[in-house]
C-alpha cells in the first residue's frame, strides 16, 4: 500500500465517519505488509482502527474510487473490533456487501458509501477468519447497478489487530 493510498484512505476515514466528527487527524501507528494501524482522539475517546485497500478491483474500467476494508476499536464506547468495508462510490439501497474469507462468507448490510457487518454477534467470528486467513474478497453493488469485486491481501492483518488490541 503507497503511503499516498494510505492517507488518502485515513482522510476518507475521517470524512465518512459520523464518530469522528471532531477528531484530530489519525497517527499513523505501524505498517504491517499490505495493512496499516491507526488512532485518533474523538473527545476523550481515544479510536484506534487498522485499514487496507484492495490489490485487484473489478470491472477495470470503472472508477472505483478510494476502497478500503478496515477493522476500528472504540474501547470508549464498548466497542472492540468493527469491522467495515468503505467505497468510493453510493452504494444500491438495500443491497448486501458479501465479503469471503477463504470461502467462509459474511453478509453486510449498507448505507451511502459503507457496509457493516449484518450480524453483529458475527464481528469476532469475521476478524478470526481474517486472522487465520490467506484472502479476502468483497463483492457490492454500486447505486448505478454495476456489480464491483475487490481482492485484498491478508498478509500483515494480524499484526496490525493485535497492535490495536491495548487502544486506550
Amino acid at each position: 500500500m503507497t503511503f499516498k493510498k494510505v492517507l488518502t484512505a485515513t482522510a476518507a476515514i475521517l470524512a465518512l465517519s459520523s464518530v469522528a466528527a471532531g477528531a484530530q487527524t489519525p497517527t499513523r501507528m505501524s505498517q504491517f505488509n499490505y495493512w496499516g494501524s491507526y488512532s485518533y482522539q474523538s473527545g476523550n475517546d481515544k479510536i484506534c482502527y487498522v485499514l487496507s485497500t484492495p490489490t485487484k478491483m473489478e470491472p477495470a474500467n470503472v472508477d472505483h474510487g478510494d476502497i478500503f476494508f478496515l477493522i476500528s476499536q472504540k474501547p470508549g464506547q464498548g466497542i472492540s473490533y468493527e469491522p467495515q468495508a468503505v467505497m468510493g462510490y453510493p452504494l444500491k439501497e438495500g443491497s448486501k456487501v458479501v465479503v469471503d474469507v477463504d470461502g467462509k462468507k459474511f453478509s453486510m448490510f449498507t448505507k451511502g458509501e459503507s457496509a457493516w457487518m449484518e450480524n453483529a454477534a458475527e464481528e469476532p467470528q469475521l476478524v478470526a477468519a481474517l486472522k487465520a486467513g490467506r484472502g479476502m474478497q468483497v463483492d457490492a453493488t454500486s447505486q448505478r447497478g454495476t456489480a464491483t469485486h475487490y481482492t485484498y491481501s491478508l498478509s500483515g492483518v494480524t499484526a496490525a489487530i493485535d497492535s490495536i488490541k491495548n487502544c486506550k
